[in-house]
C-alpha cells in the first residue's frame, strides 16, 4: 500500500541563530504535516537528546518526522520515516534495515537516478534537484530549472513510472505554480522559509500555494 507523502517536506538545516528544535517549533505552529530532521553540524552520537525533543513535538502536533541519512536513529525515537541523500546507496538493504513501515526517500539529480530509485521497489519518493543555486548543501550537480523538471516529469509518465518527485534546492514561494505545472508532486524547502526575515509568514505562503 502506497504511503502518505506530503507536498510540502519543510527540511531544519543548521543555523547560528536558530536551534533545528526552534524552526520545528516555528513550522508546526505554522502548520506543518512533515518535517526532516536534516543536521551536518554533529556527529549521530550527539543527536538523539535533540531528536528525541524534536519528535515530542511532531507527535503534540500530529507532524510526520523524517530524518535524513542517520538510520541507526530510526529504533531510538519515534521517527516515521528515512531520507537518503547517497543517490547510489543499496536501498533495498536500507528497506530490510528500517522495515516496511517506516516512509523511505531518496534523493536524485537526473532521469537515470530516478528511474533506479523507483525500480528498486522499495522507495516512496524521490526528492530531485537542485531546482536553482542553492547554498544550503553546496555541491556539482547540473541545475535542473522548470524545463528540467518538465522533461523528468514527462519521461516518467511515458515509462508509467508514479512515484512522487519533489522538487528541492533553491526553491521559493514565487516557483511553486511553475514546478506543479511543470508535473512536479510537491516541494522541499529549507532556506526559503528558515533565513526569511519572517519564517513563519514563509512558510505559510509556499504551504498556501500547495494545498
Amino acid at each position: 500500500m502506497n504511503k502518505y507523502i506530503s507536498r510540502f517536506h519543510y527540511l531544519t538545516q543548521d543555523l547560528p541563530d536558530r536551534t533545528h528544535l526552534e524552526q520545528v517549533v516555528m513550522a508546526c505552529e505554522s502548520g506543518a504535516n512533515w518535517i526532516q530532521y536534516r543536521c551536518f553540524s554533529k556527529p549521530e552520537a550527539q543527536l538523539l537528546d535533540e531528536v528525541n525533543r524534536i519528535a515530542e513535538i511532531c507527535d503534540d502536533w500530529g507532524t510526520t518526522l523524517i530524518i535524513t541519512d542517520h538510520s541507526d536513529l530510526l529504533s531510538q525515537a519515534d521517527i516515521q520515516g528515512l531520507h537518503v541523500e547517497d543517490m547510489s546507496a543499496d536501498f533495498i538493504s536500507i528497506r530490510e534495515k528500517i522495515g516496511p513501515d517506516k516512509t523511505l526517500g531518496a534523493s536524485a539529480n537526473t532521469l537515470e537516478d530516478v528511474r533506479r530509485i523507483a525500480a528498486s521497489g522499495v522507495v516512496d519518493y524521490v526528492g530531485c534537484g537542485p531546482f536553482a543555486l542553492t547554498l544550503t548543501k553546496p555541491n556539482d550537480y547540473p541545475i535542473l530549472g522548470v524545463e528540467g523538471y518538465s522533461k523528468i516529469a514527462a519521461e516518467l509518465r511515458e515509462l508509467g513510472i508514479n512515484i512522487p518527485l519533489l522538487a528541492v534546492g533553491g526553491v521559493t514561494a514565487a516557483n511553486i505554480e511553475e514546478l506543479v505545472a511543470a508535473g512536479i508532486y510537491g516541494v522541499a524547502v529549507s532556506a526559503a522559509v528558515n533565513k526569511a526575515s519572517n519564517p513563519a509568514s514563509a512558510f505559510k505562503e509556499i504551504y498556501k500555494k500547495l494545498h
